[in-house]
């Protein structure tokens, strides 16, 4: 098992041009200094932000933009489309009855993307 993800973890999309933040909801009752994602926090928008702009020609917005600029490929703004929980997720660690997020797990963007962690939002600090 990797790292818990938690509040504030950053994420990056392989069609995107910028890191976001993933956002996890207080909702989730696990103690700790920050919530705890499970797998089904994925709805674009509100846990899933942003990536910057899109490059991935499979984004209706991104092909209509590129064929007007005769081939040459135009980003725009993403619109991340996540098409499924976040996989395979940690069926030993619960977290409202579902799975936790793991720094492994990924979500598929509906416009070919994979979307990963980068940081999964905690970090071990020692003291000395």
């Amino acid at each position: 098992m990797g790292t818990l993800v938690t509040a504030g973890a950053m994420t990056m999309c392989t069609m995107g041009v910028a890191p976001s933040s993933l956002v996890v909801l207080p909702i989730h009752r696990v103690l700790g200094p920050a919530p705890v994602a499970n797998i089904m926090d994925n709805a674009p928008f509100l846990n899933v932000l942003p990536f910057g702009m899109c490059t991935s020609l499979a984004n209706p917005t991104v092909a209509t933009a590129t064929a007007a600029a005769l081939g040459v490929l135009t980003p725009m703004p993403c619109t991340p489309m996540p098409v499924a929980p976040w996989v395979p997720g940690v069926p030993t660690v619960l977290v409202d009855n579902l799975p936790a997020v793991d720094n492994s797990c990924k979500l598929i963007c509906a416009f070919g993307g994979s979307i990963s962690v980068t940081s999964p939002g905690q970090m071990t600090v020692s003291g000395g």
